[in-house]
C-alpha cells in the first residue's frame, strides 16, 4: 500500500511540474483607457478607489496580475475569471456602452453588492482589502442610484 501511494505523489508531483509549462495568454492591460468610469468622472475619486480596490481586477483593462497567476493551475482559474468579469462589465469601456447597457450593468452592481456576490469571497480571501465594508456598499449603491439618475435625464 505505501508503494502505491509514493507512486501517486510522484505522478501527482510530476503532474503539477509537467502543467506549469502550459502557458497562459490572460488579456492584456491597456493603456490609456479613455473610455474609464474613472477617467471619465463618472465615479467620484472615492467610489473610484472602491472600484479599483474591489472591482478592477476582474473588470477592467488594468488588472494587477499577483505572483500566484504565473502558477497552474490557479493561473487558469484567473484567466478564466478575469476573461468573464472582462466580458460581463468592462469599467475601462464604460463610454462604450449605449445608455441602455450601462442602466443594464448599474442595476447588477446594486444587486451583486446589495447580495454580497461581489467581489467573488475566493478572491477576497486572498485580497482582504477588497472585501467591502457595509459604509462602502451603501455608497456604491448610493453612487449607483444617483448615476442611474443621471443617464436617464
Amino acid at each position: 500500500m505505501k508503494k502505491y501511494l509514493k507512486i501517486a505523489a510522484i505522478v501527482v508531483l510530476a503532474a503539477l511540474v509537467i502543467i506549469q509549462f502550459i502557458p497562459v495568454n490572460y488579456p492584456e492591460n491597456v493603456s490609456p483607457n479613455p473610455g474609464d468610469i474613472i477617467e471619465n468622472g463618472v465615479a467620484t475619486a472615492e467610489i473610484g478607489a472602491i472600484l479599483k480596490t474591489s472591482c478592477y481586477d476582474c473588470h477592467s483593462n488594468q488588472v494587477v496580475y499577483p505572483w500566484y497567476s504565473k502558477v497552474a493551475p490557479v493561473s487558469w482559474l484567473l484567466k478564466k475569471d478575469i476573461t468573464e468579469g472582462k466580458d460581463e462589465l468592462n469599467f475601462s469601456e464604460w463610454t462604450t456602452y449605449n445608455k441602455r447597457r450601462m442602466l443594464k450593468k448599474l442595476d447588477e452592481v446594486k444587486e451583486m453588492v446589495e447580495e454580497d456576490e461581489m467581489p467573488l469571497g475566493i478572491y477576497t480571501f486572498i485580497h482582504g482589502d477588497a472585501k467591502l465594508s457595509e459604509t462602502q456598499k451603501q455608497q456604491l449603491i448610493e453612487w449607483v442610484d444617483a448615476t442611474t439618475a443621471s443617464i436617464m435625464e
